[in-house]
């Protein structure tokens, strides 16, 4: 799978692409992340990219027609499975359905915004408005990584152990409910002058009622949140 990000900042993603399975996802050819600078579509001695609002107010604007040229630049032409993706605040709201959907595409774009946002007109020719949550950044930079590490994980081979994906809180097995509390050694841990065992039934090596134990503390935990409101 293809992503290409449109950011007047590039270097902010130099850790993240060099780092832990998305790196090693870019090297087995899995992923293919191209992280481009919009000054590129600019014009002028400047390469502009902003302007002062129309109507006034404080903050400059990031001018439609560099991502406009941007996005015509780099959609892969009669690619039905490619989408333009404008990363803000007032989208929807990114989940796992959207994950899985993404992961099935070819090419996805995605549009870092900044300061006090992005020319209107660019929306005419995007497919979507996302937000991963409900709060401010100072950029869609961050946005772009969680879109991409969570899409990238969806694709074969990403994940070492496949199984991990089907038991994940949010997978399409899990419906969106809490994980089962996981344990590793030692078997006995002392915080605060107090010990913690880890459950007897996790040591027994009876698969069936650690099965038995685990659903029952998913539904336990999912009471508990759905009481609280969560």
């Amino acid at each position: 799978m293809q992503f290409d990000v449109i950011t007047i900042f590039p270097h902010l993603f130099d850790s993240f692409l060099n780092e832990s399975l998305i790196k090693k996802s870019i090297q087995k050819k899995l992923n293919k992340i191209c992280v481009h600078n919009l000054r590129k579509w600019s014009e002028g001695k400047r390469r502009q990219v902003d302007d002062r609002p129309y109507g006034g107010g404080p903050g400059m604007v990031l001018m439609a027609k560099p991502i406009i040229k941007a996005i015509k630049s780099l959609k892969q032409k009669d690619n039905k499975k490619s989408k333009v993706i404008l990363l803000s605040p007032a989208g929807k709201q990114f989940n796992q359905k959207m994950a899985e959907k993404f992961s099935k595409l070819n090419q996805l774009i995605l549009i870092c915004g900044r300061y006090e946002g992005i020319d209107a007109r660019v929306e005419k020719i995007v497919d979507e408005k996302i937000s991963v949550g409900p709060y401010i950044l100072s950029g869609g930079e961050l946005a772009a990584m969680v879109i991409i590490e969570s899409v990238s994980r969806l694709v074969p081979g990403y994940l070492g152990n496949p199984q991990s994906l089907k038991e994940e809180t949010y997978s399409a097995k899990g419906n969106g409910q809490s994980e089962y509390p996981q344990y590793t050694r030692p078997e006995v841990l002392e915080i605060n002058g107090k010990k913690y065992r880890v459950p007897k039934v996790l040591l027994s090596g009876n698969h069936k009622k650690i099965k038995e134990w685990r659903e029952k503390k998913i539904g336990g935990l999912n009471k508990t949140l759905k009481h609280k409101g969560h």
